[in-house]
Order: C-alpha cells, then sequence, then structure tokens
C-alpha cells in the first residue's frame, strides 16, 4: 500500500506530526522483493521505519518510508541441539507480543527484555539490551532483502557484527537491506538471568523464579520508572550508556564515589548514563514541553506540543553539560532525521 504526503505522528513514538512524501507497507517478503527489483521506483532517500520507538524526526521527511508490516511467528524447530529450539518471528511483529509468546510457550531466554517497545525488524539493527540480556546472545540469523536488487540475504549472527546496541546494519550495511524476519535460538524451557539485584528483587515479590514472574518483574519496574509513549511521547533511551577505559573509570570513581560502574570488556568499564545526566542536575528539568523525565534522567520526553528540534536541542544541552563535567561524550542511541 502507498501513501503520499501522510503524516508521521501515529509512527513515531514522540509523537511528532511531521509528514513523509511516501510511506509504503510491505505485507509480504515477496513484495519488498518486487518493490526493490524496479530500479527508481520511489523517491529517494530511502528510510527503514519500524514502531518507531527510536527515531526523532525534527522536520518532515523529504523521501520515500518503507514500512514492513510482516507478521508470522513459527516454532521453526524443536529440538535444535542443547535443549534448543528454533523460532521466527516476522520483521511486523511487536516485540514484546513475540516475548510474551515466547514466555507463554516456555521458551527461556527473551523474559528480561520484556516491554521494550519496538518490532521485530529492529532488533537485530539496534541489538536491544535489559537486565544484563541483550538479544544478539539468541538471534541465529537474520533474513533480509537487498534495497539495491530485491534479492534475499540471510546473514549469521557472526556477520550481523553485533556490538552495544549496534549491528552490521546500524553502521557498514546501513539502509541496504530490509529485514524481513528474525530466527531465535531459544532454551525449551527456563535459563535464568537475575544478576540485576533490583529485578531479583522485585521476582521475589511476586513468587518463585519462573519465566512468568521474571517477565512480570519487568515490567512492572519498567512501568514504575518509564513513560508510556501512548500517554507521554519518548523513545526510552536516548543515550547510549557509555563504555571507557578502566584507568579513566577509576580516576572517577576516585572523584564520583557514589558512580555505579558495570564490567565490560577487558580493560573497559561501562558507565550509567541516566546517572551521569542526573549529576548535571537534568532529572525533572523541563524546557517548554521538552523535559527530561523526572524518574529516569535517560529519557526525553514530550510533554505535547514539543518540536523535534526543541527534543534536539535539549539533548544537546544534556551532552554538552555532562562532558564539561565528566568529560565523557554521550552518544543518542534514538537515530534523528
Amino acid at each position: 500500500m502507498i501513501f503520499e504526503n501522510i503524516s508521521l505522528k501515529k509512527y513515531n513514538t514522540f509523537g511528532l506530526d511531521y509528514n513523509t512524501d511516501c510511506l509504503i507497507k510491505i505485507k509480504t517478503e515477496e513484495e519488498a522483493s518486487i518493490l526493490f527489483d524496479v530500479k527508481n521506483s520511489f523517491k529517494q532517500p530511502l528510510l527503514i521505519l519500524g514502531g518507531g520507538s527510536n527515531i526523532l524526526f525534527t522536520g518532515d521527511f523529504k523521501g520515500t518510508i518503507i514500512y514492513p508490516d510482516i507478521e508470522g511467528i513459527k516454532i521453526e524447530n524443536t529440538e535444535f541441539g542443547d535443549g534448543m529450539v528454533l523460532v521466527s518471528a516476522c520483521a511486523g511483529v511487536v516485540w514484546d507480543k513475540f516475548v510474551e509468546w515466547t514466555v507463554d510457550n516456555g521458551f527461556g531466554g527473551l523474559e528480561n527484555l520484556s516491554l521494550i517497545p519496538g518490532k521485530i525488524g529492529a532488533t537485530p539493527v539496534q541489538n536491544i539490551g535489559a537486565y544484563g540480556v541483550e538479544v544478539k546472545d539468541f538471534i541465529e540469523k537474520v533474513r533480509t532483502i537487498s534495497v539495491s536488487d530485491g534479492s534475499v540475504r540471510i546473514f549469521s549472527n557472526e556477520e550481523c557484527e553485533f556490538g552495544y546496541r549496534n549491528s552490521i546494519f546500524k553502521n557498514r550495511e546501513r539502509g541496504k537491506y530490509l529485514v524481513t524476519k528474525v530466527f531465535f535460538r531459544l532454551s525449551n524451557g527456563p535459563v535464568l538471568n537475575l544478576r540485576y539485584d533490583s529485578l531479583k528483587e522485585e521476582v521475589s515479590k511476586i513468587g518463585p523464579e519462573t519465566l512468568k514472574n521474571i517477565r512480570q518483574a519487568v515490567i512492572n519496574i519498567r512501568q514504575n520508572k518509564l513513560p508510556d509513549p501512548e500517554v507521554t511521547g519518548n523513545a526510552g533511551s536516548f543515550f547510549k550508556n557509555p563504555v571507557v577505559t578502566e584507568s579513566y573509570a577509576k580516576d572517577l570513581k576516585k572523584k564520583y564515589p557514589e558512580m555505579p560502574l558495570y564490567d565490560e570488556k577487558s580493560g573497559f568499564k561501562k558507565l550509567a548514563a541516566g546517572w551521569l545526566i542526573d549529576s548535571c542536575g537534568w532529572k525533572g528539568k523541563r524546557i517548554h514541553d521538552a523535559g527530561v523525565h523526572p524518574k529516569q534522567a535517560l529519557v526525553i520526553v514530550n510533554y505535547g506540543s514539543a518540536s523535534g528540534k526543541e527534543i534536539f536541542s535539549l539533548s544537546e544541552e544534556i551532552q554538552k553539560s555532562v562532558l564539561k563535567k565528566f568529560g565523557i561524550q554521550l552518544e543518542r542511541e534514538v537515530e534523528v532525521f
């Protein structure tokens, strides 16, 4: 389906009412192949958009947006070795609906990623993560369509070049492939990850350590500290947690003993971007209708009528203050257009 000069308000979780010249909804992989096989069939530039939960528009998009609306979840193989199962989900499936499905079927691995907004197609692009879990550890392969000629290409986990909130689809092959289906390698039973004390504590309030209780605990925590984009426009975590050398982290810890640190790869530590922002006095601060959420400094919100440029400007001021105080350049997790 092709829409011209359509509002993007319902296609981005900030609720920004900008237009795009053209939006094409794709219902099947075959439609995508045909579309991309026809050279110059749509206005450039091209943007592939999923749930719109990780994007900030600062004006009308002068080009074509491809919106994959492909549905379907399937158990591919129940005996995938070592007590694992292989399941697939199409790009248009809402991520949290899929997590709910895995938990209901007793498949373990993704429960810590409950209530993360967005759709399946974006998960390998962003390498989403929460509470000690990253989706890369469960992705077996990713099925895609080449934007250049409509051909099918399957990326193995290794070929996806996953990193912290990063992948080949976000850097070297950015915009070159449309994700149509993701295959997940899950445990045929619970393999629980409760290394975060806050999560373990919340589970204990609910009952035994089960997949369903962990999922509910994650939902409870997220709903308590994060705004619902249906009520208050936001894109979740606006910035990535910065990774610094162990020596630099040690120096910062001496100066700020209360600063939380997390283990990263050898020789590096991960800092909490939310803590850095909060320490600069931004939590709960509001400039017109753009503001920082009062419960989570990592989240920038649209209280109603903020423009994309106002939200972007606020993010720049936050970056400047963190750089000035801590010598750390925060990197946006949200993509800006």
